[in-house]
This record gives structure tokens, sequence and C-alpha cells, in this order.
């Protein structure tokens, strides 16, 4: 007799990695990706009426407050979304001993210095939306369920509104452009976090944060002209040319909520746990635009 394939809940799956888990987790069971109008993410009742009532075997936890500036006044809005919510479902998990997975993000770490940060490095986030990204990552720490915390870093993808999509439009608009060019990261599309997310639990990982991103590192100003030089190699028709993005500091380009400036990360936890190499910053552009332009035409 054939074991039931298991349920495993998506939340945020109308986000850019909630889009790209339902991809390649129902390889591993059936998906329920609720919408907003199916279940309020915000209602901490109607959350456990629906974890009771679907009793999902695995929950993966892509809801997020990710608006930055927005959270410096939104605080109530992202503190639930960021930090009551994981530690609900944490919760539930844990009393049920289910497993949780949850993505964090580089913005709880100060950004000071240029060494890559490590799991074990202390988190003093600068903004709200780091701080509540923080309180999520604690509580499922301290849960005693089974948990993977990912945290990666500068998301993007093929689909939706996100720095590559905007810089392809403002690409085809201008003939200059400035770009911040004195925070540097790792940019990482949500088709790999969903990847490697779903490697992880066929591995079944211990417990614990791991960092997930891609390799190399560069600013925002070499990223957009890293998007320009790929985007002409594959004839997209652009105004601006490379050489147009012009550098400025984080100074010169003031914002409500303050970002860290040293978003690496090190990543070598992880590609032991799964005897990986994560690829490039590169790589995974060409892949992410690829596809970007091809459901663009």
């Amino acid at each position: 007799m054939s074991q039931s394939l298991p349920t495993i809940l998506v939340t945020g799956g109308s986000g850019q990695v909630g889009f790209e888990l339902q991809r390649q987790l129902c390889l591993l069971g059936t998906v329920l990706a609720p919408s907003r109008q199916e279940l309020d993410l915000t209602n901490d009742i109607a959350v456990g009426v629906y974890l009771d009532r679907h009793d999902p075997d695995l929950i993966v936890n892509a809801a997020a407050y990710t608006a930055v500036d927005q959270a410096e006044t939104e605080h109530s809005l992202a503190e639930r979304l960021n930090s009551e919510l994981p530690s609900r479902l944490a919760a539930w998990c844990a009393q049920r001993q289910r497993r949780l997975v949850h993505y964090s993000s580089d913005y709880v770490y100060s950004g000071e210095g240029e060494a890559p940060w490590r799991e074990t490095s202390d988190t003093e986030p600068l903004s709200v939306y780091g701080r509540t990204k923080r309180d999520g990552d604690r509580a499922l720490l301290d849960s005693g369920g089974r948990h993977l915390i990912l945290r990666t870093s500068w998301v993007y993808g093929a689909r939706g509104r996100n720095f590559m999509t905007t810089m392809l439009r403002l690409g085809r608009e201008r003939d200059t452009l400035k770009v911040v060019d004195d925070q540097v990261g790792a940019p990482t599309p949500a088709r790999l976090i969903a990847q490697v997310t779903t490697r992880a639990l066929e591995r079944d990982l211990p417990s614990g944060i791991y960092h997930l991103a891609t390799r190399g590192e560069t600013s925002w100003r070499e990223f957009a002209r890293e998007i320009f030089r790929q985007a002409q190699r594959q004839a997209e028709a652009l105004t601006i040319a490379p050489g147009g993005v012009r550098a400025i500091s984080t100074s010169e380009y003031p914002t409500p909520a303050q970002r860290p400036l040293n978003s690496r990360l090190a990543l070598c936890k992880l590609e032991s746990a799964l005897g990986i190499r994560l690829p490039t910053w590169q790589e995974q552009l060409a892949l992410t635009l690829t596809e970007h332009l091809a459901h663009r035409r």
C-alpha cells in the first residue's frame, strides 16, 4: 500500500520566492499556497484555524513584510508578519513535531567591515525591518522545534518587481542612471533559493541557521551594469549602456531605513552540509535574465 504524499504549506505563495517554491516543492508533496483572500496572515486566529484544519506535514514560510522603508512607520505590520507570524508557526510545528523552513535576511547584521558574516555572527540590525526579521529568527531558535532558517541577500527574480526588472525598465527609458556603489552583497534569485530549499529538505539538514546566497560579491551599481551587459548580449533594446550607470554613495541617496554596507555572507556551512558549491551571481543572473526576457517576449 503506497504512502500518501506529505502536505506542504507555503505561506507567501504569491511572492517571488513563494512562486518558485511552488514549482519546486510539488516534487516532494502536495503543496498548499493559500492566497491572501484564502488566508489572512495578519490574523492570528485565522492562521490557527487554517493550520488545524489542513494539518500540514511541513511549513515553508516565505511570507514577509519586505517594504524596508515603510517598515520604519508601519512597525506593527512589519512585526506581525516578520516576528509574530514565524513565532506562531514555530510554536504550532514544535507542538506537533512538524518541520518549519523560514527565510531570513542579511539586514539582521550591522553591515560593518568587509568580512563575510557567519551564521554565528552577532545580529545588530540597523532598521525596523532588520529587527523584526531578527526577532522572527529568534522565535524559531527558541521554539524547540525542527527548523531551518535560510538567511539570504538581495533577492530578485524573473517575475515581479525587483532590482533587475526595475533596472531593465529604466534602462529602456533613460541613457544615464545613478546607483549606489558602496553597499556590497550577493544578488540571489528566488529560483535558486527554492532549488536549494528543496535539496535541503531532501537531505534532512539539522536544525539551525544557514546562509543561502550566490558566490562572489558586487555593489548595486556593478549589478546594474552587469544586467545591462547581459541584456545587450541577448539583443534586448536598451537606451542605456553599461557605462551610463554612475556611482553614488549611500549618503547621497538617503532613505528612511538605514541599509547595511556589508551584506557579504559566508556560505561554507550550507555548502558543506549539502555537498555542493553554490553558483556565482553572474551565472544566476544570466539564467534569471533569460527566463525574464523569454516570459516578457
